[in-house]
């Protein structure tokens, strides 16, 4: 990363196929300032990152503008949007506009009549509320509406824009169709029509290529501004050269020509085309508009307001005015606000919305909670500690943006055929239209086969294949709390062949638990905890912490040693009612001259299964042992054995010794461990596995493991809630459920399917489609590809790859 750079994100409308995405890629790039740009066909969105002291963002969206497209630009932030119930007439209108003029902090406002109020505001002067209030004071009802998004209203208003172009369309091809085909299947046309039949086309067909005007405006302006052709361009031509040798022959016949008649006039296949193209573009503005649903469910998630306690009392205030350390209040059936630590109360919280997991989990003092949760049985108040953009479901939504605005490798290819497709088009469209005039066959037939050339070979689909996938793809892992940050992880997972798993937190609990209490002679078992807890009750060591938690856990009362030796290395000396108790290894037993001997067998078997024993003496004899271990996760079996069966190796790192990691590994099935690593000689591990020529995932905390999760080929993150090691892993699995490792994969492997059956459709569509609109079935058939044919064939083609790439919601993440 070069110093000072910034990344944004433009939307961009209007955009009609992979051409035009490079068009604005190579536009951007060309300014002084910018490192790199990536424009997102399917998404409809520039990833620009640049030197801030070189260009502005506002620089940036007008070289897009520049290129004939829209910037989708995000309204102010301090802008409150209100309907204020009462503001009916101009006199109303007046009242209101008159009290918040008084108002200081208010730097502009719009009032209508027909209840709207749109009011910018400087939070430093003055606060949402204190403007509902004036308004309130004046009369009036102050409702806020909710949270305005100007990029949805955007793409909305485009498929609105595009449906209402295609019905007028529609409306004016059905006469041009009929005069067209009425010749051709027996029907005769009225004297009037047939002698007017220039003049009526003509009137017919301008109109539509007025609705239809963009793709002659972006056509030529991308030949103009970046000398290269778009689909727009292609249309544009072809389309163009249709009605203006149609207007040629019109004026001719107008003129009295006799050598001029109906039958060349070509108006029909200009509009009809235009109108095909419409409905296309339409449907294909519908389809990809779902492929970025996952965003969309993931925002509706958000809480509006939330219930905080300011100056002792409840207030309710918008989600945007909740700061880090508010205490806020959580009523059963409420959606959880922003993300926080539990300071009072307990109650069980639904958060399938964020980790997929359906069980409510239980939440008590000290607990953390995530916002858009929702809170289920009980109430509690939570001290807010990430708001705005920090939240979990903040940084997830960002996430799987970036995810979906990013090209995977396999669209290198795609990318490149794009640059040169459109030139190629034309140049076989000239040839055919050429070649059939030294022919003989006339103009007519030769403009039919060069107008069926550009039209059919449009790269729409091409330029949709891998995208569409990424985006849908990378949306179903979200919803099911698998967030894949890019598209090259996306691809690549697939392909791993060797998968690397961290031991402490991820394989195992990361906690060590009490597995066994062995008592000798006539202690019971709950009085040898109850003097193993005694003596480590002052320890911070986690073995003794969870030899204090097992006799809690029994209700054993822990008393205070009189006094405490810890002994490093070795164990816990103490004295309680006059008896001498030691805790620890064989070398504290050695060194205080007390023989294990005769329990050697014992404490030898034990530790071949994993697990860390302590001896216990009391006044110089052994009492007892006890074990302790860091058990398995629930799942973690289950993910070994079905990564083995999907012929994947799985390796287990450990900084444990030897037999200790090897006996984990056989209780996972686990053959080959890498045992006593150290953390930061784990990335050297992974590269000695790579260097085998092995395609490797690290699967890791995601924090101790960062330089192993980077050096993998895909680092796997493992993050529960608020605690996502974001910048960890290529992929961060946001449950503690090591069987979404197998479904990461095999969504990618899925993923890849889709996206290789939409490339292998599209290069299939142009491959067969272009030689059939050059004429070459001509000779042998006497059939001549229709422009009209051509049109259908192209505006559907790319609704296909975004259908295919669809149904992938239909994938089932069904546990293993």
């Amino acid at each position: 990363m070069k110093k000072n750079t910034k990344t944004c994100v433009l939307a961009i409308g209007g955009m009609h196929c992979a051409s035009c995405a490079a068009n604005i890629e190579k536009s951007l790039k060309k300014k002084s300032g910018v490192f790199d740009a990536s424009v997102n066909f399917a998404s409809e969105k520039a990833t620009v990152s640049f030197d801030p002291s070189k260009i502005s963002e506002d620089a940036l969206e007008k070289a897009v503008e520049k290129t004939g497209y829209k910037v989708i630009r995000k309204p102010a932030k301090n802008v409150l949007r209100l309907r204020v119930i009462g503001m009916d007439n101009p006199h109303c209108v007046g009242t209101v506009n008159a009290g918040l003029s008084r108002l200081k902090g208010v730097i502009s406002k719009e009032l209508l009549v027909t209840e709207k109020a749109t009011i910018a505001y400087d939070p430093s002067l003055v606060s949402p509320k204190k403007i509902k209030e004036t308004i309130q004071s004046l009369g009036y009802k102050p409702v806020e509406e909710a949270a305005h998004d100007s990029e949805k209203e955007a793409r909305e208003k485009e498929i609105k824009s595009l449906k209402k172009k295609f019905v007028v369309s529609i409306i004016l091809s059905i006469p041009l169709l009929f005069f067209a085909m009425a010749p051709h299947i027996g029907i005769s046309i009225p004297e009037f029509f047939e002698k007017n039949m220039a003049l009526i086309q003509f009137i017919l067909t301008t109109p539509i290529l007025l609705v239809g005007h963009q793709f002659y405006t972006r056509g030529f302006l991308a030949v103009v501004k970046t000398k290269s052709a778009t689909m727009d361009t292609l249309v544009a031509v072809g389309t163009g050269a249709a009605y203006l040798y149609s207007l040629f022959v019109s004026i001719m016949i107008w003129l009295g020509n006799k050598g001029f008649g109906n039958d060349q006039l070509y108006f029909e296949v200009a509009g009809i085309l235009i109108t095909f193209i419409l409905l296309g573009k339409y449907l294909e503005a519908v389809a990809k508009g779902k492929t970025s649903q996952a965003i969309k469910k993931l925002l509706s998630l958000q809480a509006k307001t939330a219930v905080v306690v300011r100056g002792g009392k409840e207030v309710e205030i918008p989600i945007e005015e909740v700061v880090v350390g508010d205490i806020v209040l959580v009523k059963p059936g409420e959606k959880i606000p922003v993300d926080g630590i539990i300071i009072d109360g307990c109650s069980s919280v639904d958060e399938s919305m964020i980790t997929g997991e359906s069980i409510p989990v239980e939440k008590t003092k000290g607990d953390k909670v995530i916002g858009a949760t929702i809170n289920k049985a009980g109430s509690f108040r939570f001290k807010a500690t990430k708001v705005g953009s920090d939240t979990a479901l903040a940084q997830i939504i960002k996430l799987v943006e970036e995810a979906q605005g990013s090209k995977a490798p396999i669209q290198a290819l795609a990318d490149k055929i794009s640059a040169y497709f459109v030139p190629t088009v034309v140049v076989i469209a000239l040839l055919s239209f050429f070649a059939w005039l030294l022919l003989g066959f006339g103009f007519g037939f030769a403009l039919t086969a060069f107008v069926a050339v550009l039209i059919i070979a449009c790269p729409c689909a091409l330029g949709l294949a891998t995208p569409t996938a990424v985006m849908v793809g990378t949306g179903l892992g979200a919803e099911h709390g698998i967030l894949i940050k890019s598209a090259s992880a996306l691809q690549t997972a697939h392909k791993l062949d060797t998968v690397v798993f961290d031991k402490t937190g991820t394989l195992t609990q990361g906690k060590p638990k009490v597995t066994d209490i062995i008592p000798f002679g006539k202690l019971s078992a709950d009085e040898l905890i109850k003097y193993a807890a005694i003596i480590e009750k002052r320890s911070e060591h986690p073995l003794g912490e969870a030899i204090v938690a097992e006799a809690k856990q029994k209700n054993i009362k822990v008393s205070d040693a009189e006094s405490f030796l810890s002994v490093t290395g070795k164990g816990v000396k103490a004295r309680f009612e006059g008896k001498t108790l030691l805790l620890g290894n064989r070398s504290l037993m050695a060194e205080s001259k007390i023989s294990v001997q005769e329990h050697e067998e014992r404490i030898k078997s034990l530790e071949q299964e994993g697990k860390t024993v302590m001896i216990i003496a009391i006044n110089n004899k052994v009492a007892g042992l006890i074990a302790v271990a860091d058990t398995l996760k629930e799942h973690s079996k289950e993910a070994v054995k079905e990564l083995q069966r999907m012929g994947k190796e799985v390796i287990m790192i450990t900084g444990d010794n030897k037999r200790t990691g090897e006996a984990i590994g056989r209780e996972l099935g686990i053959k080959r461990v890498l045992a006593e690593v150290l953390p930061k000689d784990k990335a050297n591990e992974i590269k000695k596995l790579q260097e085998e020529g092995k395609i490797v995932a690290m699967v890791g905390d995601g924090i101790n493991d960062a330089p192993a999760l980077t050096q993998a080929d895909i680092g796997i993150a493992i993050g529960s809630g608020t605690d996502i090691a974001i910048e960890a892993g290529d992929i961060v699995l946001i449950k503690n459920d090591l069987r979404d490792v197998v479904m990461a994969i095999s969504l990618s492997g899925y993923a890849m399917r889709k996206i290789k059956q939409n490339l292998f459709w599209a290069f299939f569509y142009n491959s067969i489609g272009i030689p059939l609109a050059t004429g070459i079935l001509y000779p042998f058939t006497g059939w001549l590809l229709s422009p009209i044919i051509a049109g259908a064939a192209m505006a559907f083609s790319s609704v296909s790859v975004v259908t295919n790439s669809l149904l992938m919601k239909n994938y089932k993440f069904a546990k293993s």
